[in-house]
Protein backbone atom coordinates (compact mmCIF):
# COMPACT_ATOMS: atom_id res chain seq x y z
CA UNK A 1 0.00 0.00 0.00
CA UNK A 2 2.64 2.64 0.99
CA UNK A 3 4.41 1.72 -2.64
CA UNK A 4 0.83 2.63 -4.40
CA UNK A 5 0.95 5.77 -2.25
CA UNK A 6 4.66 6.70 -3.42
CA UNK A 7 3.80 6.55 -6.69
CA UNK A 8 0.43 8.17 -6.86
CA UNK A 9 2.50 11.11 -4.81
CA UNK A 10 5.34 10.84 -7.93
CA UNK A 11 2.83 11.07 -10.41
CA UNK A 12 1.20 13.80 -9.04
CA UNK A 13 4.71 16.06 -8.55
CA UNK A 14 4.98 15.26 -12.30
CA UNK A 15 1.57 16.29 -14.01
CA UNK A 16 1.94 19.88 -11.31
CA UNK A 17 5.44 20.10 -12.90
CA UNK A 18 4.64 19.51 -16.33
CA UNK A 19 1.53 21.95 -15.62
CA UNK A 20 3.54 24.73 -14.07
CA UNK A 21 6.13 24.62 -16.99
CA UNK A 22 3.25 24.37 -19.67
CA UNK A 23 1.47 27.75 -18.33
CA UNK A 24 5.37 29.65 -17.93
CA UNK A 25 5.55 33.19 -18.96
CA UNK A 26 8.37 34.87 -20.49
CA UNK A 27 8.94 36.51 -17.29
CA UNK A 28 9.29 33.32 -15.56
CA UNK A 29 10.88 31.47 -17.79
CA UNK A 30 13.58 34.41 -17.30
CA UNK A 31 13.64 34.26 -13.89
CA UNK A 32 14.14 30.36 -13.75
CA UNK A 33 17.36 30.82 -16.81
CA UNK A 34 18.68 33.69 -14.87
CA UNK A 35 21.39 32.27 -13.13
CA UNK A 36 22.29 30.89 -16.91
CA UNK A 37 22.60 33.94 -18.19
CA UNK A 38 24.78 35.13 -15.43
CA UNK A 39 27.17 32.66 -15.71
CA UNK A 40 28.54 32.65 -19.16
CA UNK A 41 31.17 29.75 -18.71
CA UNK A 42 30.90 26.42 -17.85
CA UNK A 43 32.95 23.06 -18.15
CA UNK A 44 31.89 20.31 -20.04
CA UNK A 45 33.02 16.79 -19.04
CA UNK A 46 33.53 13.68 -21.37
CA UNK A 47 34.43 10.97 -18.78
CA UNK A 48 34.00 7.22 -19.24
CA UNK A 49 35.69 4.02 -20.63
CA UNK A 50 36.32 5.27 -23.81
CA UNK A 51 39.29 6.88 -21.96
CA UNK A 52 41.05 3.46 -21.51
CA UNK A 53 41.95 2.51 -25.37
CA UNK A 54 42.18 6.44 -25.63
CA UNK A 55 42.01 6.33 -29.30
CA UNK A 56 43.77 2.82 -30.14
CA UNK A 57 41.94 0.10 -30.77
CA UNK A 58 43.86 -3.33 -31.50
CA UNK A 59 47.03 -1.19 -31.53
CA UNK A 60 46.18 1.00 -34.41
CA UNK A 61 44.57 4.37 -34.28
CA UNK A 62 40.61 4.94 -34.93
CA UNK A 63 40.16 7.87 -36.84
CA UNK A 64 37.24 10.65 -34.87
CA UNK A 65 36.61 11.70 -31.28
CA UNK A 66 37.89 9.80 -28.57
CA UNK A 67 34.39 8.92 -27.03
CA UNK A 68 33.12 7.26 -30.47
CA UNK A 69 35.55 4.65 -30.74
CA UNK A 70 33.26 2.25 -29.76
CA UNK A 71 31.17 3.12 -32.97
CA UNK A 72 33.92 4.12 -35.19
CA UNK A 73 36.49 0.85 -34.65
CA UNK A 74 32.96 -1.10 -34.29
CA UNK A 75 34.21 -3.14 -30.88
CA UNK A 76 32.01 -5.87 -30.14
CA UNK A 77 30.36 -5.06 -27.04
CA UNK A 78 32.44 -8.55 -25.42
CA UNK A 79 35.23 -6.61 -25.84
CA UNK A 80 34.51 -2.85 -24.89
CA UNK A 81 33.26 -4.62 -22.30
CA UNK A 82 36.68 -5.62 -20.94
CA UNK A 83 38.25 -2.69 -20.95
CA UNK A 84 35.93 -1.22 -17.66
CA UNK A 85 38.35 -2.94 -14.91
CA UNK A 86 41.23 -0.36 -16.31
CA UNK A 87 39.25 2.17 -16.04
CA UNK A 88 40.04 3.38 -11.97
CA UNK A 89 39.68 6.95 -11.39
CA UNK A 90 42.34 5.95 -9.13
CA UNK A 91 43.26 9.60 -9.02
CA UNK A 92 40.00 11.49 -9.38
CA UNK A 93 39.78 13.94 -7.00
CA UNK A 94 36.23 15.68 -7.18
CA UNK A 95 36.83 18.61 -4.82
CA UNK A 96 40.24 19.49 -7.18
CA UNK A 97 38.59 19.37 -10.19
CA UNK A 98 35.81 21.99 -9.54
CA UNK A 99 38.24 24.14 -7.36
CA UNK A 100 39.89 24.12 -10.99
CA UNK A 101 37.03 24.69 -12.92
CA UNK A 102 36.22 27.98 -10.08
CA UNK A 103 39.70 29.60 -10.62
CA UNK A 104 39.00 29.57 -14.62
CA UNK A 105 36.06 31.21 -13.67
CA UNK A 106 33.80 28.83 -14.50
CA UNK A 107 30.34 28.96 -13.00
CA UNK A 108 28.73 25.63 -13.75
CA UNK A 109 29.63 22.23 -14.90
CA UNK A 110 27.87 19.79 -16.75
CA UNK A 111 29.28 15.73 -16.95
CA UNK A 112 28.54 12.54 -19.08
CA UNK A 113 26.31 10.52 -16.82
CA UNK A 114 25.96 8.11 -19.55
CA UNK A 115 27.87 8.81 -22.92
CA UNK A 116 26.74 6.67 -26.27
CA UNK A 117 28.61 3.59 -24.87
CA UNK A 118 25.81 3.04 -22.33
CA UNK A 119 28.48 3.06 -19.56
CA UNK A 120 26.98 4.85 -16.59
CA UNK A 121 29.44 6.93 -14.18
CA UNK A 122 26.59 6.46 -11.25
CA UNK A 123 25.29 3.72 -9.34
CA UNK A 124 21.97 2.78 -11.82
CA UNK A 125 19.28 -0.11 -10.76
CA UNK A 126 18.65 -0.10 -14.60
CA UNK A 127 21.83 -1.84 -15.62
CA UNK A 128 25.27 -3.37 -14.01
CA UNK A 129 26.70 -1.83 -17.05
CA UNK A 130 28.12 0.89 -14.77
CA UNK A 131 31.09 2.24 -12.49
CA UNK A 132 30.41 0.48 -9.29
CA UNK A 133 29.73 -2.75 -10.83
CA UNK A 134 31.57 -3.17 -13.73
CA UNK A 135 34.93 -0.79 -13.75
CA UNK A 136 37.91 -1.12 -11.43
CA UNK A 137 36.56 2.49 -9.77
CA UNK A 138 34.06 0.47 -7.97
CA UNK A 139 32.19 3.68 -6.70
CA UNK A 140 29.97 6.12 -7.66
CA UNK A 141 31.73 8.99 -9.42
CA UNK A 142 28.89 11.54 -9.75
CA UNK A 143 27.62 11.93 -6.10
CA UNK A 144 31.24 13.21 -5.15
CA UNK A 145 31.43 15.83 -7.90
CA UNK A 146 27.93 16.73 -7.41
CA UNK A 147 28.55 17.38 -3.48
CA UNK A 148 31.85 19.41 -4.31
CA UNK A 149 30.09 21.34 -7.01
CA UNK A 150 27.37 22.54 -4.31
CA UNK A 151 29.92 22.99 -1.66
CA UNK A 152 32.04 25.25 -3.42
CA UNK A 153 29.13 26.99 -5.19
CA UNK A 154 28.87 25.87 -8.41
CA UNK A 155 25.32 24.94 -10.45
CA UNK A 156 26.08 21.06 -11.74
CA UNK A 157 24.50 19.63 -14.45
CA UNK A 158 24.41 16.46 -16.09
CA UNK A 159 24.91 14.99 -19.68
CA UNK A 160 22.76 11.88 -20.69
CA UNK A 161 22.25 10.13 -24.12
CA UNK A 162 18.61 9.28 -23.65
CA UNK A 163 19.03 7.27 -27.33
CA UNK A 164 22.28 6.63 -28.64
CA UNK A 165 23.46 3.29 -26.33
CA UNK A 166 26.03 0.96 -28.14
CA UNK A 167 26.17 -1.70 -25.48
CA UNK A 168 22.50 -2.23 -23.84
CA UNK A 169 20.24 -4.12 -26.88
CA UNK A 170 18.39 -2.06 -28.99
CA UNK A 171 20.00 1.42 -27.92
CA UNK A 172 19.78 3.57 -31.52
CA UNK A 173 23.53 3.52 -32.97
CA UNK A 174 24.62 6.25 -35.46
CA UNK A 175 24.98 5.16 -39.09
CA UNK A 176 22.64 2.00 -38.63
CA UNK A 177 19.02 1.89 -39.68
CA UNK A 178 16.67 1.09 -36.22
CA UNK A 179 17.28 -2.70 -35.39
CA UNK A 180 21.15 -2.76 -37.33
CA UNK A 181 24.29 -3.25 -35.79
CA UNK A 182 27.81 -4.26 -35.89
CA UNK A 183 27.54 -6.65 -33.10
CA UNK A 184 23.98 -8.84 -32.62
CA UNK A 185 24.94 -8.24 -28.58
CA UNK A 186 23.46 -4.62 -28.98
CA UNK A 187 20.42 -5.51 -31.06
CA UNK A 188 17.04 -5.10 -29.95
CA UNK A 189 14.06 -3.10 -29.56
CA UNK A 190 14.47 0.69 -29.56
CA UNK A 191 11.07 1.01 -27.75
CA UNK A 192 12.47 -1.93 -24.85
CA UNK A 193 15.86 -0.08 -24.65
CA UNK A 194 13.84 3.02 -23.74
CA UNK A 195 11.35 1.64 -21.12
CA UNK A 196 14.18 -0.33 -19.39
CA UNK A 197 17.54 1.92 -19.25
CA UNK A 198 16.57 5.19 -20.83
CA UNK A 199 13.37 6.41 -18.44
CA UNK A 200 14.33 4.83 -15.53
CA UNK A 201 18.08 5.59 -15.33
CA UNK A 202 16.97 9.46 -16.71
CA UNK A 203 14.50 9.39 -13.61
CA UNK A 204 17.46 7.95 -11.43
CA UNK A 205 19.91 10.69 -11.99
CA UNK A 206 16.96 13.44 -11.99
CA UNK A 207 15.73 12.38 -8.29
CA UNK A 208 19.28 11.54 -7.08
CA UNK A 209 21.64 14.30 -8.17
CA UNK A 210 19.10 17.26 -8.60
CA UNK A 211 20.65 18.45 -11.53
CA UNK A 212 20.25 22.11 -12.63
CA UNK A 213 20.89 21.62 -16.16
CA UNK A 214 19.98 18.31 -17.83
CA UNK A 215 21.80 17.55 -21.31
CA UNK A 216 20.11 15.23 -23.49
CA UNK A 217 21.75 14.64 -26.78
CA UNK A 218 22.03 12.74 -30.35
CA UNK A 219 18.41 12.07 -31.05
CA UNK A 220 18.75 9.15 -33.00
CA UNK A 221 15.27 7.26 -33.65
CA UNK A 222 13.78 9.63 -31.94
CA UNK A 223 10.02 10.34 -32.59
CA UNK A 224 7.50 12.11 -30.75
CA UNK A 225 6.09 9.00 -29.05
CA UNK A 226 9.52 7.93 -28.06
CA UNK A 227 10.57 11.40 -26.48
CA UNK A 228 7.48 12.32 -24.68
CA UNK A 229 7.45 10.19 -21.55
CA UNK A 230 11.36 11.19 -21.17
CA UNK A 231 10.08 14.76 -21.68
CA UNK A 232 7.93 14.18 -18.70
CA UNK A 233 10.47 13.37 -16.10
CA UNK A 234 11.83 16.65 -16.22
CA UNK A 235 9.28 17.80 -13.86
CA UNK A 236 10.92 15.95 -11.43
CA UNK A 237 13.22 18.78 -10.78
CA UNK A 238 11.48 22.40 -10.63
CA UNK A 239 13.96 24.60 -12.02
CA UNK A 240 15.69 22.29 -14.25
CA UNK A 241 17.25 23.77 -17.22
CA UNK A 242 17.41 21.30 -20.77
CA UNK A 243 18.61 21.78 -24.06
CA UNK A 244 17.43 21.56 -27.46
CA UNK A 245 18.62 17.77 -28.32
CA UNK A 246 16.17 15.26 -26.91
CA UNK A 247 14.00 15.08 -30.22
CA UNK A 248 10.60 14.30 -31.01
CA UNK A 249 10.00 18.52 -30.94
CA UNK A 250 10.74 19.34 -27.90
CA UNK A 251 12.53 22.62 -27.86
CA UNK A 252 13.63 22.55 -24.75
CA UNK A 253 15.64 25.97 -23.31
CA UNK A 254 18.74 26.20 -25.25
CA UNK A 255 19.93 26.10 -28.59
CA UNK A 256 23.30 24.16 -28.53
CA UNK A 257 25.85 24.96 -31.11
CA UNK A 258 28.46 22.73 -31.54
CA UNK A 259 32.45 22.76 -32.23
CA UNK A 260 31.40 26.90 -33.93
CA UNK A 261 30.11 29.96 -32.79
CA UNK A 262 27.16 31.41 -34.87
CA UNK A 263 27.98 34.49 -36.83
CA UNK A 264 25.03 36.20 -35.51
CA UNK A 265 24.34 34.16 -32.26
CA UNK A 266 20.36 33.56 -32.33
CA UNK A 267 17.96 36.36 -32.97
CA UNK A 268 14.85 35.00 -31.56
CA UNK A 269 15.74 35.19 -28.08
CA UNK A 270 16.44 31.58 -27.28
CA UNK A 271 19.21 30.74 -25.27
CA UNK A 272 21.97 29.33 -26.08
CA UNK A 273 25.30 27.65 -24.91
CA UNK A 274 27.84 26.87 -27.33
CA UNK A 275 29.86 23.96 -26.48
CA UNK A 276 33.54 23.49 -28.33
CA UNK A 277 36.63 21.33 -27.19
CA UNK A 278 40.32 22.31 -26.72
CA UNK A 279 41.93 19.88 -29.08
CA UNK A 280 40.24 17.59 -31.26
CA UNK A 281 38.69 15.64 -29.16
CA UNK A 282 35.41 15.23 -26.24
CA UNK A 283 36.68 12.23 -24.24
CA UNK A 284 40.51 11.55 -23.89
CA UNK A 285 42.58 10.62 -26.61
CA UNK A 286 45.87 9.41 -25.59
CA UNK A 287 47.67 11.23 -29.01
CA UNK A 288 45.33 14.54 -29.72
CA UNK A 289 48.09 17.11 -28.92
CA UNK A 290 46.37 19.68 -31.50
CA UNK A 291 45.41 21.95 -28.42
CA UNK A 292 43.75 25.44 -28.85
CA UNK A 293 45.70 28.50 -28.14
CA UNK A 294 44.95 30.47 -24.52
CA UNK A 295 44.39 33.12 -26.77
CA UNK A 296 41.80 31.42 -29.13
CA UNK A 297 39.64 30.45 -25.81
CA UNK A 298 39.50 33.33 -24.46
CA UNK A 299 38.58 35.35 -28.22
CA UNK A 300 36.18 32.26 -28.36
CA UNK A 301 34.51 33.13 -24.36
CA UNK A 302 34.25 36.94 -25.97
CA UNK A 303 32.81 36.30 -29.23
CA UNK A 304 30.47 34.40 -27.68
CA UNK A 305 29.32 36.63 -24.63
CA UNK A 306 29.23 39.59 -27.47
CA UNK A 307 26.58 37.50 -29.41
CA UNK A 308 24.11 36.98 -26.19
CA UNK A 309 25.52 33.02 -25.64
CA UNK A 310 27.40 30.76 -22.77
CA UNK A 311 30.76 29.12 -23.62
CA UNK A 312 30.83 25.04 -22.39
CA UNK A 313 34.29 24.46 -22.56
CA UNK A 314 35.74 20.88 -22.40
CA UNK A 315 37.69 18.51 -20.70
CA UNK A 316 38.61 14.74 -21.23
CA UNK A 317 40.16 13.15 -18.24
CA UNK A 318 42.36 9.63 -18.03
CA UNK A 319 40.92 6.95 -17.00
CA UNK A 320 42.59 7.00 -13.70
CA UNK A 321 41.30 10.80 -13.32
CA UNK A 322 43.44 13.04 -14.18
CA UNK A 323 42.80 16.32 -16.41
CA UNK A 324 45.36 16.65 -19.03
CA UNK A 325 48.00 19.05 -18.08
CA UNK A 326 47.16 21.02 -21.03
CA UNK A 327 44.03 21.61 -20.03
CA UNK A 328 44.74 22.68 -16.83
CA UNK A 329 47.39 25.18 -18.22
CA UNK A 330 44.74 26.66 -20.41
CA UNK A 331 42.02 27.00 -17.95
CA UNK A 332 44.53 28.74 -15.17
CA UNK A 333 45.46 31.26 -17.73
CA UNK A 334 41.82 31.85 -18.91
CA UNK A 335 41.10 32.47 -15.04
CA UNK A 336 43.74 34.81 -14.96
CA UNK A 337 42.66 36.86 -17.52
CA UNK A 338 39.11 36.65 -16.11
CA UNK A 339 39.85 37.70 -13.01
CA UNK A 340 40.68 41.53 -14.26
CA UNK A 341 37.48 40.92 -17.04
CA UNK A 342 34.94 39.04 -15.61
CA UNK A 343 33.25 42.18 -14.86
CA UNK A 344 32.84 42.34 -18.80
CA UNK A 345 31.78 38.97 -19.22
CA UNK A 346 29.17 37.77 -16.47
CA UNK A 347 25.93 38.80 -16.78
CA UNK A 348 26.40 40.41 -19.98
CA UNK A 349 24.43 41.47 -22.57
CA UNK A 350 25.47 41.45 -26.66
CA UNK A 351 26.49 44.18 -28.23
CA UNK A 352 25.36 47.47 -29.00
CA UNK A 353 27.25 47.84 -32.43
CA UNK A 354 27.74 44.97 -34.99
CA UNK A 355 29.99 46.56 -37.30
CA UNK A 356 32.94 45.00 -35.42
CA UNK A 357 31.94 41.61 -36.82
CA UNK A 358 32.59 42.39 -39.99
CA UNK A 359 31.38 40.37 -43.20
CA UNK A 360 30.53 37.04 -43.15
CA UNK A 361 32.68 34.08 -44.44
CA UNK A 362 32.22 30.24 -44.87
CA UNK A 363 34.66 28.16 -42.79
CA UNK A 364 34.61 25.00 -41.44
CA UNK A 365 33.51 23.49 -37.76
CA UNK A 366 35.46 20.84 -35.77
CA UNK A 367 33.96 18.00 -37.88
CA UNK A 368 34.91 19.61 -40.73
CA UNK A 369 31.51 20.62 -42.00
CA UNK A 370 31.06 24.25 -43.47
CA UNK A 371 29.79 26.67 -41.51
CA UNK A 372 29.47 30.67 -41.46
CA UNK A 373 31.99 32.64 -39.53
CA UNK A 374 32.88 36.57 -39.25
CA UNK A 375 35.98 37.81 -40.52
CA UNK A 376 37.02 40.86 -37.85
CA UNK A 377 38.60 39.94 -35.38
CA UNK A 378 40.06 42.93 -34.00
CA UNK A 379 37.51 44.01 -31.19
CA UNK A 380 34.34 42.64 -29.48
CA UNK A 381 31.59 44.13 -27.50
CA UNK A 382 29.99 43.45 -24.65
CA UNK A 383 27.16 44.96 -22.94
CA UNK A 384 25.39 45.87 -19.51
CA UNK A 385 22.73 48.52 -17.87
CA UNK A 386 24.75 51.65 -17.94
CA UNK A 387 28.15 49.61 -19.31
CA UNK A 388 29.51 49.46 -22.76
CA UNK A 389 32.53 46.44 -22.64
CA UNK A 390 35.04 46.96 -25.89
CA UNK A 391 37.34 44.18 -25.60
CA UNK A 392 40.20 45.10 -27.68
CA UNK A 393 42.68 41.68 -29.48
CA UNK A 394 43.83 43.90 -31.78
CA UNK A 395 45.73 47.30 -29.85
CA UNK A 396 44.06 50.48 -32.36
CA UNK A 397 47.18 52.58 -30.97
CA UNK A 398 46.86 55.24 -28.94
CA UNK A 399 43.11 55.98 -29.93
CA UNK A 400 40.14 53.87 -30.31
CA UNK A 401 37.12 54.95 -32.64
CA UNK A 402 33.93 53.79 -32.89
CA UNK A 403 30.70 55.18 -34.68
CA UNK A 404 27.27 54.10 -33.46
CA UNK A 405 27.05 54.71 -30.26
CA UNK A 406 23.67 55.53 -28.86
CA UNK A 407 24.25 57.57 -25.32
CA UNK A 408 26.65 60.07 -23.95
CA UNK A 409 29.88 58.34 -22.03
CA UNK A 410 30.79 59.97 -19.03
CA UNK A 411 33.80 57.89 -18.09
CA UNK A 412 36.28 55.89 -20.20
CA UNK A 413 38.97 53.39 -18.40
CA UNK A 414 40.85 50.01 -19.07
CA UNK A 415 39.60 47.06 -16.86
CA UNK A 416 43.34 46.33 -16.16
CA UNK A 417 43.89 49.86 -14.51
CA UNK A 418 43.09 48.65 -10.37
CA UNK A 419 42.84 52.19 -10.03
CA UNK A 420 40.65 52.94 -12.94
CA UNK A 421 41.79 56.09 -13.81
CA UNK A 422 39.84 57.91 -16.26
CA UNK A 423 40.64 58.04 -20.37
CA UNK A 424 40.60 61.24 -21.85
CA UNK A 425 37.55 61.08 -24.48
CA UNK A 426 36.14 63.19 -27.50
CA UNK A 427 32.31 62.76 -28.49
CA UNK A 428 30.21 63.88 -31.16
CA UNK A 429 27.02 62.40 -31.80
CA UNK A 430 27.25 59.05 -32.07
CA UNK A 431 31.12 58.76 -32.57
CA UNK A 432 33.35 58.43 -29.99
CA UNK A 433 36.98 58.33 -29.47
CA UNK A 434 39.38 57.58 -26.71
CA UNK A 435 42.89 58.08 -26.16
CA UNK A 436 44.77 55.05 -24.96
CA UNK A 437 48.31 53.95 -23.67
CA UNK A 438 50.66 53.47 -26.33
CA UNK A 439 50.70 49.49 -25.44
CA UNK A 440 48.16 47.01 -24.43
CA UNK A 441 48.15 46.60 -20.86
CA UNK A 442 47.01 42.64 -21.83
CA UNK A 443 48.86 40.94 -24.62
CA UNK A 444 45.85 39.15 -25.44
CA UNK A 445 42.47 40.92 -24.52
CA UNK A 446 42.24 43.93 -22.84
CA UNK A 447 39.37 45.39 -22.15
CA UNK A 448 37.57 49.16 -22.20
CA UNK A 449 34.90 50.19 -20.39
CA UNK A 450 32.64 53.01 -21.39
CA UNK A 451 30.53 54.12 -18.30
CA UNK A 452 27.04 55.97 -19.93
CA UNK A 453 25.45 59.32 -18.49
CA UNK A 454 22.36 58.44 -16.64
Amino acid sequence: MKRWSMMLVGLGVLVMGLAARAEETKEQRDARMAWFHEAKFGLFIHWGVYAVPAGTYQGKPVAGIGEWIMNRGKIPVAEYKAFAPQFTAAKYDPEAWIALAKQAGMKYLVITSKHHDGFALFNTQASTWNAVQAAGAKRDLIKPLAEAARRQGLKFGLYYSQAQDWTHPGGAKSGYKEGQSWDEANKGSFDDYLKTIAIPQTREILTQYQPDILWWDTPTWMTPERAKPLHELIALRPGLITNNRLGGGFKGDTETPEQHIPEGGYKDGRYWEACMTMNDTWGFKSYDHNWKSTATLIFNLVDIASKGGNYLLNIGPTAEGEIPAESVQRLQEVGAWMRVNGEAIYGSSPTCFGAEYGKEVETKDGYGRKKKTNAARDWRCTTKAGKIFIHLFKWPGEKFEVKGLKGKVAKASLLADPARKPLAISQDGDQLAVTLPATAPDKIASVLCLELAP
